[in-house]
């Protein structure tokens, strides 16, 4: 069996309150199962299509740019690029609002 291949990621910023991070996935490439600690909102940069599969099932997401959603803290999932194409966004986690 083929190992997935692993997104790429760069954090941008790492402070008290804000964490951003840049994410890029080719086709099929996945970020791994994790956790989100901090509520999130996702910026993206590119058209493509996300996957993310958690113990609930799993959801396909459209990204466009310009047209950025937000999460709550707690999110378990791991998430892939099921689209053709490369795709990119920013990850921005809210520190300060943990808890």
């Amino acid at each position: 069996m083929t190992e997935p291949l692993i997104a790429d990621h760069n954090v941008l910023i790492d402070r008290e309150e804000i964490r951003v991070t840049e994410w890029r996935l080719v086709p099929g490439a996945v970020t791994g199962p994790h956790r989100h600690d901090f509520d999130y909102l996702v910026v993206p940069l590119t058209d493509g299509l996300l996957r993310a599969i958690s113990a609930s099932g799993q959801i396909e997401t459209p990204l466009q740019p310009g047209r950025p959603y937000f999460r709550k803290a707690g999110v378990e999932h791991d998430v892939s690029n099921a689209g053709a194409t490369p795709l990119g966004f920013l990850e921005i986690e809210l520190k300060d609002r943990a808890g």
